[in-house]
């Protein structure tokens, strides 16, 4: 029983070896489009803000990942900013900022 135990595990080890999962991986749609939820009550549903508020939905994909970074890394000053994008990983705020930039301006 302990041999069969053992090589279940070690089974279960080079299966996991030989199929690795991405840590870097993009994220998806689905997750992209979950996590913008969470800037709705601010920058409005899909990114169109209301009045007051600034708009994200079609603006330049490059230029929003930078905001994102210096908020994340306190370099621009925020209220709430900084501690949004410090949820996230770099690879995920750019993701976010392609799914804002491609969504169309009103």
């Amino acid at each position: 029983m302990f041999i069969a135990t053992r090589a279940r595990a070690a089974l279960a080890a080079a299966a996991a070896l030989a199929f690795p999962l991405s840590v870097h991986a993009a994220p998806g749609d689905r997750a992209l489009r979950v996590w913008a939820a969470a800037c709705a009550a601010c920058h409005g549903t899909d990114g169109h803000a209301q009045a007051g508020m600034t708009s994200l939905a079609g603006r330049n994909a490059d230029e929003l990942y930078t905001l994102l970074i210096e908020f994340k890394r306190d370099v621009r000053p925020a209220t709430v900013m900084h501690q949004h994008a410090k949820g996230y990983t770099d690879e995920e705020l750019q993701g976010l900022a392609q799914w804002f930039a491609a969504q169309a301006k009103r």
